[in-house]
């Protein structure tokens, strides 16, 4: 889902480049609809997995909390 996301960032930003806009537009409620599911979705692995299997599921964990900044970073570097 993480990577889903960051394709599509990178995408939008080479068909448009960075574009600022008093309306936020589709591409940025996207991002944010995306964001929320896949904050159910982390919570829901670390509710189900990490109490069962502390050690694999630490480091899936700590591998999604890194997917979801990498997909951040460009967001808040230009400052959409």
């Amino acid at each position: 889902m993480s990577f889903a996301a960051l394709l599509f960032l990178l995408i939008y930003l080479a068909m448009f480049g960075v574009v600022y806009h008093e309306d936020e537009g589709t591409p940025a409620h996207l991002f944010q609809i995306w964001l929320s599911l896949e904050m159910i979705m982390i919570l829901f692995f670390a509710v189900k997995w990490l109490p069962q299997k502390p050690k694999q599921a630490s480091f899936i964990f700590l591998i999604q909390i890194i997917a979801v900044l990498a997909v951040c970073f460009p967001v808040f570097y230009f400052g959409f």
